[in-house]
């Protein structure tokens, strides 16, 4: 599976942006995907998750509410739309999907393919 994150971009606090990781691969509509973050000088660190059909999902405690994760199989794309933006969540974003089955809080060392990244930058 390769994955291509993009949509990042400015965006003034309090404002909404959506990311899409789009997949080629024929193994990506049975995977678990997730979006994680990395803001300079931080860890990578858990966003929210989607299992393969979209029926289950989990957040992060700093994003839930605010932001939702969701995807569309037939077009091999998960989407993160992000609301209510701070400045906390400026980071560089990541698409990654895992073969194995979805639950909640998984961690970066579950998941086997990567995207490149995309930088959101959260303005005041």
């Amino acid at each position: 599976v390769q994955l291509q994150a993009s949509g990042g971009g400015l965006v003034q606090a309090g404002g909404s942006r959506r990311l899409s990781c789009a997949a080629s691969g024929r193994t990506f509509s049975s995977s678990a995907v997730g979006w994680f973050r990395q803001a300079p000088g931080k860890d990578r660190e858990y966003v929210a998750t989607i299992n393969w059909s979209g029926s289950s999902t989990d957040y992060a405690d700093s994003v839930k509410g605010r932001f939702t994760i969701s995807r569309d199989n037939a077009e091999n794309t998960v989407y993160l739309e992000m609301n209510s933006l701070n400045i906390e969540d400026t980071a560089v974003y990541y698409c990654a999907a895992r073969s194995l089955g979805w639950r909640r809080r998984l961690t970066t060392r579950d998941f086997d393919y990567w995207g490149q990244g995309t930088q959101v930058t959260v303005s005041s």
